[in-house]
């Protein structure tokens, strides 16, 4: 009987939310409708865009939205609200989001090297969506989420398992799968040719990403341990793919002169004017203060916050800006939370009004934590220090953590201040170089092997005439 039941259930959910996809012509279980989708993406892109930030250039932004337009137009999904954004990061990627999101960061742009392989990537990430690949993962969590909760009403003794295992589910459908990225590479690859361009040049961009992943320390990621497909694996699977069209179908629009001009200038790696390491030693040239972290604690600066782990990994400090308009209401605020204890107290660092304290505070899962928060006011701003560790280990780390703190100070080093951040410059070759030629004609602050890698060259390989990138700009003081 509870078994029947069961499995009745289970029958009008999947009645009810399969349907057959326009893209990818199959039945695809979706509990969750368009109007949703759409929903669930405008209420997530502005957490993306705040918490990522964009890409300034008001150009290159429009040249991507005017490029991923023409594309989703002759997409089976022309009608969503489509976006396209630039977001200002160094990394090399791109990503979508339901209902029609798509980003690219600068990291990515800097790498490409013509119009059609930008193409190539853009038209991959509206396949994820016209696929739904991100609303079946969550329709299949919330199908494995009602299978859970039938367990539980038929046999309460699962009660006590069934976070535990709805938890699971979240991670089993958190990325996508191989599968799903084989079928965004083949979408990609038909809007691609619906919109002219030359899909001879998709295989271009899975040899950029391998050299990327090669260079970043690692080297290949077996297939099978990978989030997704190896590079090498999904140009294989695309060569052939091409190689079956008729020839008269290839497409031929390439635009690489075009798109290195677009281009042109854009912010190459990390921006120090958003901040910079030296040593143990924060730097911001554009708020001007700086900030000596824990010896030999990993430290990443993030948009929104810088942070330090100890060696150890059982201890945190913490560097952000506090939405108070006072260091007495930003510690007032903290120490108003609920399990939090302490008592603020007044005091200056290095003249500057401070407010805070040692605190403990309890977590939902029962840890006391121990740590210190300082909020300091600085040129117009209130920023929050904050340490803490286990109550067991906080006596180790109280010392190093007050130094630190007590570290922030004026940033008054004309070099740093002035510094710059490195910039994709494009030139005109008219003769092939190889790249030592090329580096010593054209010197900047890179390695020969980012040089490489900008224009998806071997290193030992060779430049040819006409637009070649280069990396201008000066070493970090």
């Amino acid at each position: 009987m509870h078994r029947t039941f069961a499995l009745l259930v289970g029958l009008a959910v999947l009645s009810a939310g399969c349907a057959t996809n326009p893209a990818t012509g199959e039945r695809q279980l979706s509990l969750i409708s368009e109007n949703q989708e759409i929903q669930m993406g405008l209420e997530a892109d502005p957490s993306v865009v705040s918490s990522m930030g964009l890409d300034p250039d008001s150009g290159r932004q429009r040249y991507v939205r005017e490029l991923g337009m023409r594309l989703a137009r002759v997409s089976e999904r022309p009608n969503l609200p489509w976006t396209f954004r630039v977001i200002d990061d160094p990394v090399v990627n791109a990503f979508a989001i339901p209902g029609g999101h798509i980003y690219v960061t600068r990291g990515i742009l800097a790498h490409l090297n013509s119009e059609a392989e930008l193409a190539s990537v853009l038209g991959h990430e509206i396949g994820h969506v016209t696929a739904r690949h991100s609303v079946t993962q969550m329709s299949q969590q919330q199908l494995m989420q009602l299978g859970l909760v039938v367990g539980v009403a038929l046999k309460p003794g699962l009660a006590q398992y069934a976070g535990i295992a709805s938890q699971g589910m979240q991670l089993l459908f958190l990325k996508y799968s191989r599968d799903d990225e084989s079928q965004a590479d083949q979408l990609g690859l038909r809007y691609m040719r619906r919109g002219g361009y030359d899909v001879r040049r998709m295989p271009e961009v899975f040899s950029l990403l391998d050299r990327v992943s090669q260079a970043s320390g690692g080297g290949r990621i077996p297939e099978w341990l990978a989030t997704h497909p190896n590079p090498v694996n999904r140009s294989g699977a695309i060569t052939r793919a091409i190689a079956a069209l008729p020839a008269d179908s290839l497409g031929s629009v390439v635009n690489h002169d075009a798109y290195l001009r677009h281009i042109d200038g854009v912010v190459f790696g990390e921006n120090p004017r958003d901040g910079f390491f030296r040593g143990a030693e924060f730097l911001h040239p554009e708020l001007r203060f700086r900030l000596t972290f824990p010896q030999g604690w990993t430290t990443q600066n993030q948009r929104q916050a810088v942070v330090a782990v100890s060696a150890q990994q059982d201890a945190i400090e913490q560097m952000s800006l506090s939405g108070q308009a006072t260091p007495e209401a930003a510690a007032q605020e903290f120490f108003s939370q609920q399990g939090v204890r302490g008592s603020p107290g007044r005091g200056s660092i290095h003249g500057f009004p401070a407010a805070g304290g040692a605190f403990s505070a309890l977590t939902e899962d029962s840890t006391v934590l121990n740590g210190r928060v300082v909020f300091v006011a600085y040129d117009g701003r209130v920023y929050r220090l904050l340490a803490y560790a286990s109550q067991a280990r906080w006596s180790a780390y109280a010392t190093a953590t007050d130094q630190s703190f007590s570290s922030f100070d004026r940033l008054s080093d004309a070099a740093v201040l002035a510094v710059q951040p490195w910039r994709v410059q494009v030139v005109t070759l008219t003769r092939v170089m190889s790249l030592d030629e090329f580096t010593q004609r054209y010197p900047g602050p890179a390695t020969p092997t980012a040089t490489a890698l900008v224009n998806n060259i071997d290193p030992a390989g060779r430049l040819g005439t006409g637009l070649v990138k280069r990396i201008a700009g000066q070493p970090l003081p």
